[in-house]
């Protein structure tokens, strides 16, 4: 700090009061973030789904989320932003700003198997996320239009076996959910369907009620109602016993085919959310996940409800790098067979 006499230029020190000034600034400056958290949310978050309205992804986040925002004091808004196996709404989720106002309801479509098998994917799925809690289970249910002429799986194995690429099998996009189910059954019994993708799997269970595509493997959560409606035909779950909201239909394995396998669905943040923030949501999940409508909710769609073990971020985080490892052999070399 400089003042000027008579004509000279002297160095005056700084006084206690501008030591002070800075020391508080300084400190208001450091604090910021923790304040930030401390206080968030301080208005609605937005949840965006990498598929389109109707599908398992959908409803078991807005299921989840509904419950969430109850502990939070916020609302949370449902965006769906699909196309491309839930890549377009996942990259979007990556490059936003990590305030913990925008997250992500992905799914191992979008987080395991389109990294594999979409070209120019715009994200990590390791990298560039971080992982809040796993939300749900859900077994696949094998399916067909409700005219379909097999009597039961072995029926069907065999239809299947016979007429081969004569069948058209729906799923949601290459990676989703009700393409990677539908990957290990076909190959399991030795058929190949033709494929035909739609931007979700909504729309691709609208065609199979309307009779326009034979067959599909798509989560409990989303086809139960739709089956016990008769909407559908249903022949087999890939769960190891059967569902109690479809108990008459059989495992896979009590047909003597090998088809096991659990579909599951979390909650993500862009990298570098605080983790502060990343606590308060994981909370509010494990509660929403601890609620009685929401448990119930979800049985009835025929999910399943994570252990607690497995809800916390770091748990999520060890199950989702263990998923990649243990399906991307079999995506790289259904991607190399296209």
């Amino acid at each position: 700090m400089t003042a000027r006499q008579h004509g000279q230029v002297r160095v005056m020190k700084p006084g206690l009061s501008v030591w002070l000034s800075i020391v508080i600034v300084m400190a208001l400056v450091a604090g910021v973030v923790p304040v930030r958290a401390q206080g968030y949310p301080v208005r609605p978050i937005t949840v965006i789904v990498p598929f389109p309205a109707g599908g398992a992804s959908d409803v078991v986040a807005r299921i989840v989320t509904n419950q969430m925002s109850r502990t939070l004091g916020q609302s949370i808004i449902i965006e769906n932003v699909s196309g491309a196996g839930g890549t377009i709404g996942s990259a979007r989720v990556a490059a936003a700003a990590p305030d913990g106002y925008t997250l992500l309801a992905a799914a191992m479509g979008s987080h395991v198997a389109a990294p594999v098998l979409t070209p120019n994917v715009k994200y990590d799925p390791v990298a560039d996320f971080v992982p809040i809690g796993l939300t749900a289970h859900s077994p696949a249910v094998v399916i067909a239009r409700k005219d379909f002429p097999a009597r039961d799986l072995k029926e069907f194995v065999a239809v299947l076996r016979q007429q081969d690429g004569a069948l058209k099998q729906a799923h949601g996009g290459i990676g989703s959910s009700s393409h990677m189910a539908c990957l290990l059954f076909t190959a399991e019994i030795g058929a190949k369907p033709t494929l035909v993708a739609y931007r979700g799997s909504g729309p691709a269970l609208n065609d199979l009620m309307g009779g326009h595509v034979d067959l599909m493997c798509e989560q409990s959560v989303s086809v139960a109602e739709q089956v016990l409606a008769g909407s559908v035909k249903a022949y087999a779950v890939s769960a190891n016993e059967r569902l109690a909201t479809l108990p008459n239909v059989p495992t896979a394995r009590e047909a003597g085919v090998n088809f096991e396998m659990s579909v599951w669905a979390g909650l993500f943040a862009p990298k570098g959310v605080p983790a502060e923030v990343i606590a308060k949501l994981a909370d509010a999940l494990d509660k929403a996940l601890d609620d009685t409508a929401v448990r119930e909710r979800l049985a009835q769609l025929g999910g399943a409800i994570p252990a607690h073990a497995e809800r916390n971020p770091a748990a999520f985080d060890r199950f989702v790098r263990s998923e990649i490892a243990r399906w991307a052999p079999i995506l790289t070399a259904a991607r190399a067979e296209k």
